[in-house]
Protein backbone atom coordinates (compact mmCIF):
# COMPACT_ATOMS: atom_id res chain seq x y z
CA UNK A 1 0.00 0.00 0.00
CA UNK A 2 1.33 3.48 -1.02
CA UNK A 3 1.34 6.07 2.04
CA UNK A 4 1.67 9.78 1.32
CA UNK A 5 5.60 9.08 2.34
CA UNK A 6 5.87 6.60 -0.16
CA UNK A 7 4.37 8.76 -3.13
CA UNK A 8 6.41 11.71 -2.31
CA UNK A 9 9.37 9.39 -1.92
CA UNK A 10 8.72 8.10 -5.32
CA UNK A 11 7.82 11.23 -6.91
CA UNK A 12 11.46 12.73 -5.52
CA UNK A 13 12.80 9.68 -7.30
CA UNK A 14 10.85 10.19 -10.63
CA UNK A 15 12.33 14.02 -10.67
CA UNK A 16 15.62 12.82 -10.05
CA UNK A 17 15.51 10.27 -12.77
CA UNK A 18 13.78 12.69 -15.38
CA UNK A 19 17.01 14.81 -14.76
CA UNK A 20 19.12 12.17 -17.00
CA UNK A 21 16.77 11.75 -19.67
CA UNK A 22 18.02 13.62 -22.69
CA UNK A 23 14.65 13.58 -24.32
CA UNK A 24 11.30 13.08 -23.55
CA UNK A 25 9.56 9.76 -25.27
CA UNK A 26 7.77 10.43 -28.75
CA UNK A 27 5.63 7.12 -29.71
CA UNK A 28 3.64 8.78 -32.27
CA UNK A 29 4.16 7.52 -35.51
CA UNK A 30 2.80 8.97 -38.85
CA UNK A 31 -0.09 10.40 -36.99
CA UNK A 32 -0.89 7.15 -34.74
CA UNK A 33 -0.41 6.87 -31.00
CA UNK A 34 1.30 3.67 -29.50
CA UNK A 35 1.38 3.40 -25.63
CA UNK A 36 1.26 0.35 -23.57
CA UNK A 37 -1.66 -0.65 -21.02
CA UNK A 38 0.52 -0.73 -17.63
CA UNK A 39 -0.48 -4.61 -17.30
CA UNK A 40 1.98 -5.09 -19.33
CA UNK A 41 5.07 -4.46 -16.39
CA UNK A 42 2.85 -6.41 -13.98
CA UNK A 43 6.29 -7.47 -12.76
CA UNK A 44 7.30 -4.37 -12.01
CA UNK A 45 6.35 -1.38 -9.24
CA UNK A 46 5.40 2.17 -10.28
CA UNK A 47 8.26 3.49 -10.17
CA UNK A 48 10.04 0.65 -12.69
CA UNK A 49 6.75 0.84 -14.46
CA UNK A 50 7.20 4.64 -15.13
CA UNK A 51 11.38 3.79 -15.97
CA UNK A 52 10.67 1.06 -18.38
CA UNK A 53 8.07 3.28 -20.75
CA UNK A 54 10.65 5.78 -20.60
CA UNK A 55 13.44 3.45 -21.05
CA UNK A 56 11.54 1.68 -24.24
CA UNK A 57 10.48 5.11 -25.72
CA UNK A 58 6.53 5.04 -24.78
CA UNK A 59 5.00 8.03 -23.98
CA UNK A 60 1.37 7.39 -23.01
CA UNK A 61 0.30 4.98 -20.70
CA UNK A 62 -3.41 3.14 -19.77
CA UNK A 63 -2.77 3.16 -15.88
CA UNK A 64 -3.66 -0.32 -14.51
CA UNK A 65 -5.10 0.24 -10.95
CA UNK A 66 -2.96 -2.90 -9.79
CA UNK A 67 0.38 -0.18 -10.19
CA UNK A 68 -1.23 1.70 -7.47
CA UNK A 69 -3.55 0.19 -5.07
CA UNK A 70 -2.46 -2.21 -2.11
CA UNK A 71 -1.88 -5.57 -3.70
CA UNK A 72 -2.30 -7.66 -0.52
CA UNK A 73 -5.11 -6.24 0.94
CA UNK A 74 -8.62 -8.12 1.77
CA UNK A 75 -11.89 -6.87 -0.07
CA UNK A 76 -13.19 -4.92 3.18
CA UNK A 77 -9.37 -3.29 3.23
CA UNK A 78 -9.23 -2.64 -0.19
CA UNK A 79 -12.73 -1.30 0.03
CA UNK A 80 -11.64 1.12 2.87
CA UNK A 81 -8.58 2.26 0.82
CA UNK A 82 -10.28 3.27 -1.96
CA UNK A 83 -13.00 4.99 -0.32
CA UNK A 84 -10.53 6.97 2.40
CA UNK A 85 -7.25 7.66 0.59
CA UNK A 86 -6.23 11.11 -0.31
CA UNK A 87 -7.18 12.14 -3.79
CA UNK A 88 -4.26 14.10 -4.03
CA UNK A 89 -1.69 11.48 -3.44
CA UNK A 90 -2.92 10.78 -7.53
CA UNK A 91 -1.85 13.96 -8.45
CA UNK A 92 1.61 12.95 -7.16
CA UNK A 93 1.21 9.91 -9.01
CA UNK A 94 0.55 11.84 -12.20
CA UNK A 95 3.52 14.06 -11.53
CA UNK A 96 6.02 11.16 -11.74
CA UNK A 97 4.57 10.40 -15.30
CA UNK A 98 4.92 13.40 -16.19
CA UNK A 99 8.52 14.21 -15.09
CA UNK A 100 9.45 11.15 -17.34
CA UNK A 101 7.85 12.17 -20.36
CA UNK A 102 4.68 9.96 -20.03
CA UNK A 103 0.99 10.90 -20.22
CA UNK A 104 -1.85 8.75 -18.43
CA UNK A 105 -4.44 8.82 -21.00
CA UNK A 106 -6.44 6.59 -19.13
CA UNK A 107 -6.82 4.61 -15.48
CA UNK A 108 -7.96 1.00 -15.81
CA UNK A 109 -10.77 0.75 -13.24
CA UNK A 110 -12.43 -2.71 -12.69
CA UNK A 111 -16.34 -1.78 -12.16
CA UNK A 112 -17.19 -4.88 -10.11
CA UNK A 113 -21.10 -5.92 -8.69
CA UNK A 114 -19.74 -5.65 -5.21
CA UNK A 115 -18.16 -2.17 -5.34
CA UNK A 116 -20.16 0.44 -3.11
CA UNK A 117 -21.40 3.85 -4.60
CA UNK A 118 -18.50 5.73 -3.08
CA UNK A 119 -15.86 3.61 -4.61
CA UNK A 120 -17.58 4.21 -7.80
CA UNK A 121 -16.67 7.87 -7.42
CA UNK A 122 -13.94 7.48 -6.20
CA UNK A 123 -12.53 5.46 -9.31
CA UNK A 124 -13.48 8.60 -11.33
CA UNK A 125 -11.79 11.13 -8.67
CA UNK A 126 -8.83 9.34 -9.39
CA UNK A 127 -8.84 9.24 -12.78
CA UNK A 128 -9.59 13.18 -12.44
CA UNK A 129 -6.55 13.21 -10.43
CA UNK A 130 -4.18 11.35 -12.60
CA UNK A 131 -5.28 13.83 -15.30
CA UNK A 132 -7.18 10.65 -17.44
CA UNK A 133 -9.31 11.28 -19.96
CA UNK A 134 -10.66 8.32 -19.54
CA UNK A 135 -11.34 5.33 -17.72
CA UNK A 136 -11.16 1.90 -19.22
CA UNK A 137 -12.41 -1.04 -17.13
CA UNK A 138 -13.05 -4.79 -17.55
CA UNK A 139 -16.90 -5.22 -15.64
CA UNK A 140 -20.62 -6.99 -16.65
CA UNK A 141 -22.94 -5.58 -19.30
CA UNK A 142 -24.98 -4.65 -16.51
CA UNK A 143 -23.31 -2.39 -14.82
CA UNK A 144 -22.76 0.47 -17.93
CA UNK A 145 -26.15 1.43 -16.44
CA UNK A 146 -24.74 1.84 -12.62
CA UNK A 147 -21.81 3.07 -13.61
CA UNK A 148 -23.07 5.73 -15.82
CA UNK A 149 -24.32 8.27 -13.87
CA UNK A 150 -21.28 8.46 -12.32
CA UNK A 151 -19.54 9.04 -15.44
CA UNK A 152 -21.58 11.91 -16.81
CA UNK A 153 -20.80 13.64 -13.34
CA UNK A 154 -17.43 13.89 -13.58
CA UNK A 155 -17.46 13.99 -17.90
CA UNK A 156 -15.40 11.13 -18.03
CA UNK A 157 -16.21 8.34 -20.34
CA UNK A 158 -15.93 4.29 -19.60
CA UNK A 159 -14.36 2.22 -22.25
CA UNK A 160 -15.78 -0.96 -21.43
CA UNK A 161 -13.05 -4.06 -22.44
CA UNK A 162 -13.83 -7.17 -24.03
CA UNK A 163 -12.75 -10.95 -23.53
CA UNK A 164 -13.63 -14.00 -25.34
CA UNK A 165 -15.30 -15.82 -22.98
CA UNK A 166 -18.64 -15.56 -24.86
CA UNK A 167 -20.48 -15.65 -21.54
CA UNK A 168 -23.68 -13.94 -20.77
CA UNK A 169 -23.11 -10.62 -19.43
CA UNK A 170 -19.64 -10.31 -20.36
CA UNK A 171 -18.46 -8.32 -22.88
CA UNK A 172 -16.84 -10.52 -26.18
CA UNK A 173 -18.90 -9.73 -28.84
CA UNK A 174 -20.62 -6.01 -31.18
CA UNK A 175 -23.76 -7.01 -29.19
CA UNK A 176 -22.44 -6.73 -25.93
CA UNK A 177 -21.13 -3.08 -26.27
CA UNK A 178 -23.99 -2.20 -28.17
CA UNK A 179 -25.98 -3.27 -25.30
CA UNK A 180 -23.93 -1.21 -23.00
CA UNK A 181 -24.29 2.16 -24.86
CA UNK A 182 -27.73 1.92 -25.33
CA UNK A 183 -29.16 4.65 -23.54
CA UNK A 184 -25.67 5.40 -21.65
CA UNK A 185 -24.38 8.25 -23.22
CA UNK A 186 -20.81 7.67 -21.53
CA UNK A 187 -20.31 4.46 -22.00
CA UNK A 188 -17.61 3.99 -24.83
CA UNK A 189 -15.71 0.84 -26.03
CA UNK A 190 -11.87 -0.53 -24.57
CA UNK A 191 -11.52 -2.66 -27.73
CA UNK A 192 -9.10 -5.67 -27.12
CA UNK A 193 -7.97 -6.58 -30.94
CA UNK A 194 -6.12 -9.76 -29.65
CA UNK A 195 -9.41 -11.15 -27.63
CA UNK A 196 -11.84 -9.53 -30.38
CA UNK A 197 -10.01 -11.75 -33.07
CA UNK A 198 -10.18 -14.94 -30.68
CA UNK A 199 -13.79 -14.35 -30.14
CA UNK A 200 -13.67 -14.25 -34.73
CA UNK A 201 -14.83 -10.70 -35.21
CA UNK A 202 -12.83 -8.68 -37.09
CA UNK A 203 -11.22 -5.85 -35.54
CA UNK A 204 -10.41 -3.66 -38.31
CA UNK A 205 -14.43 -3.54 -39.70
CA UNK A 206 -15.77 -3.03 -36.16
CA UNK A 207 -12.52 0.29 -35.89
CA UNK A 208 -13.98 1.25 -39.03
CA UNK A 209 -17.35 1.37 -38.11
CA UNK A 210 -17.42 2.68 -34.22
CA UNK A 211 -14.12 4.78 -34.12
CA UNK A 212 -16.34 7.27 -32.61
CA UNK A 213 -16.80 5.23 -29.77
CA UNK A 214 -13.43 3.60 -28.83
CA UNK A 215 -11.79 5.30 -26.04
CA UNK A 216 -8.40 2.72 -26.52
CA UNK A 217 -7.60 -0.40 -28.52
CA UNK A 218 -5.66 -3.09 -26.80
CA UNK A 219 -3.03 -4.36 -29.01
CA UNK A 220 -2.33 -8.07 -28.90
CA UNK A 221 -1.89 -10.98 -31.08
CA UNK A 222 -4.31 -14.06 -30.61
CA UNK A 223 -5.08 -16.96 -32.62
CA UNK A 224 -9.07 -17.10 -33.96
CA UNK A 225 -11.26 -19.52 -32.17
CA UNK A 226 -10.17 -18.66 -28.91
CA UNK A 227 -6.53 -19.36 -29.05
CA UNK A 228 -3.28 -18.42 -27.74
CA UNK A 229 -1.54 -15.31 -27.18
CA UNK A 230 1.32 -15.38 -29.08
CA UNK A 231 4.24 -12.96 -29.54
CA UNK A 232 2.81 -10.44 -32.24
CA UNK A 233 3.14 -11.21 -35.52
CA UNK A 234 2.52 -15.01 -35.00
CA UNK A 235 -1.08 -14.56 -34.36
CA UNK A 236 -4.32 -14.47 -36.14
CA UNK A 237 -5.01 -10.41 -35.21
CA UNK A 238 -4.60 -7.93 -38.15
CA UNK A 239 -2.18 -5.97 -35.95
CA UNK A 240 -1.16 -3.67 -38.95
CA UNK A 241 -4.44 -3.30 -40.38
CA UNK A 242 -5.77 -2.08 -37.10
CA UNK A 243 -2.84 0.66 -37.24
CA UNK A 244 -2.91 1.45 -41.25
CA UNK A 245 -6.66 2.30 -40.54
CA UNK A 246 -5.76 4.38 -37.40
CA UNK A 247 -3.23 6.01 -39.98
CA UNK A 248 -5.05 6.47 -43.14
CA UNK A 249 -8.11 8.23 -41.07
CA UNK A 250 -6.01 10.10 -38.94
CA UNK A 251 -8.19 8.68 -35.73
CA UNK A 252 -6.83 9.77 -32.53
CA UNK A 253 -7.78 6.41 -30.43
CA UNK A 254 -4.27 5.41 -28.63
CA UNK A 255 -3.16 1.97 -29.17
CA UNK A 256 -2.12 0.43 -26.08
CA UNK A 257 0.77 -2.80 -26.25
CA UNK A 258 -0.50 -4.95 -23.73
CA UNK A 259 2.14 -7.72 -23.68
CA UNK A 260 0.06 -10.97 -22.60
CA UNK A 261 2.02 -13.61 -23.85
CA UNK A 262 4.81 -16.08 -22.49
CA UNK A 263 7.96 -14.35 -22.47
CA UNK A 264 11.47 -14.16 -20.60
CA UNK A 265 12.10 -10.52 -20.05
CA UNK A 266 9.16 -7.81 -19.93
CA UNK A 267 11.11 -5.19 -20.85
CA UNK A 268 12.39 -6.78 -23.88
CA UNK A 269 9.13 -8.56 -25.09
CA UNK A 270 7.87 -4.81 -25.10
CA UNK A 271 10.18 -3.57 -26.58
CA UNK A 272 9.61 -5.98 -29.34
CA UNK A 273 5.98 -5.14 -29.73
CA UNK A 274 6.29 -1.65 -30.11
CA UNK A 275 8.71 -2.57 -32.69
CA UNK A 276 6.57 -4.81 -34.50
CA UNK A 277 4.17 -1.48 -34.45
CA UNK A 278 6.58 0.58 -35.43
CA UNK A 279 7.27 -1.47 -38.65
CA UNK A 280 4.05 -1.88 -39.24
CA UNK A 281 3.57 1.72 -40.00
CA UNK A 282 7.01 2.52 -41.77
CA UNK A 283 6.35 -0.35 -44.04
Amino acid sequence: MYTRRDLARLAAGAFAASELLSAKPNSVVHGVILGAQSWSFRDRPLEGLIKAMADIGLGYCELWQGHIEPADATRKGLREWRENIAIEEFTVVRDQFAQAGVKVYAYTYAFRDDLSDKEIDRGFEMAAALGARYITSSANVDMAKRVNPFAVKHNIIVGMHNHDSMKPNEFSTPADFAAAMEGNSNIGVNLDIGHFTAANFDPVAYLEKMAPSIVTLHIKDRKKNHGANLPFGQGDTPIAGVLKLLEARKLKIPAMIEYEYPGKDTLAEVRRCYQYCRDALNG
